[in-house]
């Protein structure tokens, strides 16, 4: 398509260039612009071409409010050099050459100052509810996923979004970018280290084919909390919450917002584990009844052996009795494979 409109336009200026000719002989017998004025018509539709394909790929990554603010500065320019250059070239200047030059010259130079004062000040527009309506446009059939500040600092979404199972519009609020930044300026080194950890996450997400990360302004100055802050845009974009805090998650959902639990994954995502299994597993430390060890899964459950207290820092096989399911987590209780048999021998005499 593009090769095809740099042709036609090519073509077109040499076209209208041939058909302007009889226009110079009002201007006198000038045989040089005369043979020179359809390959003059020829060089400026392909250089026309080749400034809209550009500009095009410009306006594709341009805010749609720059490119708005930007087009009404370019119009308002040049109405305004109109408006100078009508009286100027109907009362004063005669000759037809000064007529053309002066008013290209104005028409480009307030054109030009329109179009950079329309997008600094289109750049500058933040009215809430405009864009608010634009954004919703966007992202109502994208799927668009809001990211709250815990999430960002658990580092999970970053592995998640490296797989291909969170993909489309992910949308960072500039107020957790601030609460990030407060964090990682904290004069806790813990928390200094987690906000900084948050900010090379989301580096990482920024970085993945997968997702879009878009940067939003979108603010509710009467609203101090983050929290209902995401609440609120979520509403307002119609779009979905990812957080790994159980409070925001229910509060969201009393508003009737979608919300994605990273929690909630990691605990779906764990294999079923039924009573009567046998697993091998290291015996790490002493639990808080008597005779307990406590040993963990791979994916962080906890796993109590009664009676395995002798055995810390070893590994024995055991068969679980029960699975304790919570809201933060899961338990597995279970006891050494060799007393298990030994209590079912007994039992089974």
């Amino acid at each position: 398509m593009r090769i095809l409109l740099v042709v036609f336009a090519s073509a077109s200026g040499y076209f209208i260039a041939d058909q302007v000719d009889n226009v110079y002989n009002t201007f006198g017998n000038h045989k040089i612009i005369k043979s020179n004025l359809s390959f003059l018509g020829l060089g400026s539709g392909f250089i026309i071409a080749i400034l809209s394909i550009f500009f095009e790929k410009r306006a594709r990554k341009t805010p749609l409010r720059i490119v708005i603010g930007g087009a009404c500065g370019f119009i308002i320019g040049l109405i305004v050099a109109n408006l100078l250059t009508y009286p100027l070239v109907l009362n004063i200047l005669k000759d037809p050459y000064l007529e053309l030059g002066t008013y290209l010259l104005i028409n480009c130079l307030f054109g030009y100052m329109g179009l950079n004062i329309g997008m600094k000040k289109g750049d500058e527009f933040k009215s809430r509810h405009l864009s608010l309506l634009f954004d919703e446009a966007k992202n109502r059939d994208s799927g668009a996923k809001i990211l709250d500040t815990s999430v960002i600092i658990d580092g999970r979404i970053a592995d998640i979004c490296e797989t291909g199972f969170l993909e489309g519009n992910i949308i960072l609020p500039r107020f957790v970018l601030g609460e990030l930044q407060h964090i990682a300026d904290s004069s806790d080194p813990l928390k200094r280290t987690r906000g900084k950890r948050g900010l090379d996450i989301l580096q990482r997400i920024q970085k993945q084919v997968h997702c879009n990360v878009s940067i939003t302004d979108h603010d509710f100055p009467n609203i101090r909390e983050v929290d209902a802050k995401l609440i609120a845009l979520a509403m307002a974009l119609n779009a979905k919450v990812v957080t790994n805090d159980s409070n925001l998650n229910k509060i969201a959902e009393l508003q009737g917002v979608s919300v994605l639990n990273i929690n909630q994954l990691a605990s779906a995502m764990r294999p079923a584990i039924l009573p009567g299994e046998v697993m091998n597993i290291v015996v790490l430390r002493e639990g808080k009844e008597q005779g307990q060890g406590i040993g963990y899964l791979d994916d962080g459950t906890m796993v109590v052996i009664d009676n395995a207290r002798r055995h810390v820092g070893k590994n024995v096989d055991v068969s679980v009795t029960s699975v304790l399911q919570t809201s933060s987590g899961r338990m597995i209780f279970s006891k050494l494979k060799e007393e298990l048999k030994a209590e079912l021998s007994l039992a089974s005499r």
